[in-house]
Parts: structure tokens; sequence; C-alpha cells
């Protein structure tokens, strides 16, 4: 299945494009949880206020969801960027 989440950063993100880096060498590790095949890191092309501003992509099984949950990558994930975080949705489906 494929799980998305979507970010849009709050006030505090001065430079948007400064996060992805991190981000994606974060996700690039995300292929070492079991049941989870990779991860792929988008950032929105238009800057606009009603816009996410990241968009994750996970590739894994159904059942590794939970896995992920309690990954240290998810973890790390809320803990350094979920301050910075306005709002973010979770999308999953086969």
């Amino acid at each position: 299945m494929k799980h998305y989440i979507l970010a849009k950063w709050n006030e505090k993100v001065t430079d948007k494009a400064a996060l992805l880096p991190p981000i994606t060498a974060l996700f690039r590790t995300a292929g070492t949880i079991p049941g989870v095949h990779g991860a792929q890191v988008y950032p929105c092309c238009i800057d606009r206020e009603n816009r996410y501003d990241v968009m994750i992509v996970l590739d894994m099984d159904k059942d590794a969801l939970s896995a992920w949950d309690a990954s240290p990558l998810h973890h790390q994930w809320k803990d350094e960027y979920g301050a910075l975080l306005e709002k973010k949705a979770i999308f999953d489906h086969e």
C-alpha cells in the first residue's frame, strides 16, 4: 500500500527548501523497517496559503503500518518536525 503524509509548515518555518534535504535523508532509511519498501519526498511546486508544503509517500505492506508507527524513524520525524507543522493529513490506499 501507499501511506501518504501531507504536511503544511507553520510560521516558524521561514525557509521551506532548507528542510527538504534533512527530511529526504531521514526518509531514505525507511526501507530498513520490516515491511516498508521505501519512501519518496515531494515538495509542493506552488507556494500558496491553501497548499500543503511537502508530501511523503511510503511504500509498504499493509500489515507493516504498526511497525512504521513504532519505528525510530517515525518517532524522529514526529520529534524533530512535529513542532513545525501547522497541519498534516494522512491517507492510505492499496
